[in-house]
């Protein structure tokens, strides 16, 4: 049976398909939906994790214990788990690991653009490239014989394009594998990676990596296709798909294996084609194997190193290095030239909590050190309350090491899914090191960038099933902070009279801002839209200055000062009422009304 399949999706049917039991991750884009499908599938187990090193040290174990196991992360999510991934390559396993690394050209959802083909190298791990949603499925199946046969993680590495793309995908049956141990292993020199037993564990990782290379030279993924001899492209990945649309009659080597690069197949292929080029995206990972093995080609020259690809970006330099004829650039379309439309930078939506925490915030006038989470979006104007944000869990420890330098009070602001993440080693180091920081735990009970996803906070599970859930306010003080302020995120003037208290010490401190995200399910069914008093509103404009979505200028100036007065949109009010608590007429406030949108509010 075929079915229409994101990549995402496809890689979670490979994982079942592949008798997988066990699967680990923590949420971040692209890879998100691959374990939120992989456990709607019968037989299996799967959780989020706090990092992304707890889910690949997880399924390490399952690994270890015997159980096909699977490990999910985005590209950066690889940083925090290197420790991990670096011994399971040194240790190999028991049963099958594979690990998915989503890349993320173009930086859609991320803070860089790393080529993680890179980290497959510095491990000797190999590393797979699917090129459509029927790949990813299939290359998941493959990765776990191939690990199981050299007893080696794989790395599977989706980009954006690949991981949220649609193509039809052939369905197969769950092929169960029977346990391989039935008791953990004790083979310390095997698994305990102390000195004497790592240094071996080198020797072998080494050996393991030449069987790789002549493996890769038949590995069925890698492929040749035989077109006109004029120009050859060696291509992997979501390149591929372009290169055969913008070179039909080209001869196409596709690599789904592109570490180890096989590179007797390069040159045998290279050898009948006169021209040769590389079309890869991000670094020239080939490439650079190919110039290393004195294979004159042509790569990043032409095509840029930057970014993701598209057709009409390779059309482009391919028309401009003489690949293709001048004529050969696809007519515009005739439609008739618009003016641009006006910019929409992303905003905190309507009803957001974290608003009313940077109002507040602001009125300290001290820097802010930001965190990875939707509160980055502090930074954007009206707001403007955050000086830096690097990575996950980097708000504290930035915060703390700049204080301590300079003398000046730091704020640093990191929701709750990240403070589990890696923030609480931070906030331990600035407590141990009595740093003044002020830090705010941003609580909306969900990690909500990547999609409301369960974490430690929350009392849920991936699976649905009701767990602890932890506690801020005796955590932080476990942990030595002695000054703790529970608030409500909502009420503007509680959030800041603990921010101002705590600005007066010198020793930590921790804000806990607490109210569940407006998109919630359960919170949407609360929202009460406000309305703007017209009589009273003079247009001083300090409402619009919380960057709220749902307020707007309304058609009526106000005759003494000649702005324009406010209204509320009540499609989008969430009746948080962050505007009626600073508004300075008190103009803002619940009340029926029938306004000019034609919509009659009813409480």
């Amino acid at each position: 049976m075929k079915k229409l399949l994101a990549g995402n999706e496809a890689i979670a049917r490979g994982a079942w398909e592949a008798g997988v039991l066990f699967a680990s991750g923590y949420p971040g884009t692209p890879s998100t939906e691959i374990l939120e499908n992989f456990v709607r599938y019968p037989g299996v187990y799967g959780e989020w994790a706090p990092n992304e090193k707890v889910a690949l040290d997880a399924a390490i174990g399952a690994a270890y214990a015997g159980r096909r196991a699977l490990a999910t992360m985005k590209h950066v999510g690889l940083n925090v788990a290197a420790d991990a991934f670096y011994y399971v390559s040194m240790t190999g396993t028991e049963s099958a690991l594979v690990v998915v690394s989503a890349d993320d050209p173009q930086m859609h959802s991320s803070q860089n653009e790393q080529d993680n083909r890179n980290f497959a190298r510095f491990a000797r791990v190999p590393c797979l490239d699917p090129s459509d949603s029927q790949e990813a499925k299939d290359m998941v199946i493959a990765a776990y014989d191939l690990s199981e046969q050299f007893d080696t993680p794989v790395m599977l590495r989706p980009t954006t394009r690949i991981s949220h793309s649609f193509t039809m995908v052939e369905l197969g049956e769950r092929q169960e594998h029977p346990t391989r141990v039935h008791r953990f292993p004790r083979n310390a020199k095997k698994y305990v990676m102390v000195p004497a037993n790592a240094r071996p564990r080198h020797y072998f990782i080494e050996e393991r990596l030449e069987k790789l290379k002549a493996f890769a030279e038949t590995f069925p993924f890698n492929r040749v296709e035989w077109r006109d001899l004029d120009l050859g492209i060696v291509t992997n990945g979501v390149a591929y798909q372009y290169a055969r649309e913008v070179f039909p009659n080209a001869s196409i080597l596709k690599l789904g294996m592109s570490f180890p690069v096989p590179m007797q197949m390069i040159a045998d292929f290279a050898r009948r084609v006169k021209r040769l080029i590389v079309l890869e995206e991000l670094d020239p990972f080939i490439e650079d194997f190919m110039r290393m093995a004195g294979i004159q080609v042509e790569g990043k020259s032409i095509f840029p190193l930057c970014g993701e690809l598209n057709p009409a970006i390779v059309r482009e330099r391919a028309i401009a290095a003489g690949l293709l004829p001048p004529g050969s650039a696809l007519p515009k379309a005739s439609i008739p030239e618009l003016p641009p439309l006006p910019a929409r930078p992303p905003v905190l939506c309507p009803g957001c909590p974290h608003r009313s925490v940077f109002w507040a915030i602001k009125k300290l006038h001290l820097p802010v050190n930001g965190d990875i989470g939707c509160y980055t979006l502090g930074v954007v104007p009206p707001l403007e309350a955050i000086e830096t944000t690097g990575c996950m869990g980097a708000s504290i420890g930035v915060a703390h090491g700049a204080s301590k330098s300079s003398g000046k009070k730091h704020v640093a602001v990191i929701g709750d899914s990240t403070f589990f993440h890696t923030g609480m080693p931070a906030l331990v180091n600035a407590v141990y090191n009595r740093s003044p920081v002020i830090t705010v735990i941003m609580d909306n009970r969900v990690t909500a960038m990547t999609g409301d996803q369960p974490n430690p906070g929350t009392g849920k599970t991936l699976q649905g099933e009701e767990t602890v859930a932890i506690d801020f306010e005796p955590l932080v003080k476990a942990m030595g902070v002695k000054h703790v302020a529970k608030v409500d995120a909502y009420n503007e003037a509680e959030v800041e009279a603990a921010l101002k208290a705590f600005k007066k010490l010198d020793e930590p401190s921790v804000v806990i801002a607490e109210r569940p995200c407006a998109l919630l399910p359960e919170v949407r069914k609360t929202y009460q839209p406000l309305h703007v008093d017209l009589g009273k509103c003079d247009g001083c404009g300090v409402c619009l200055n919380t960057g709220c979505p749902a307020l707007l200028h309304s058609i009526e100036i106000h005759e003494e000062s000649g702005r324009y007065k406010v209204e509320i949109d009540p499609l989008l009010c969430t009746g948080c009422e962050l505007c009626a608590q600073v508004c300075p007429q008190e103009a803002i406030s619940f009340r029926a009304q029938a306004d000019h949108f034609g919509y009659e509010t009813h409480l």
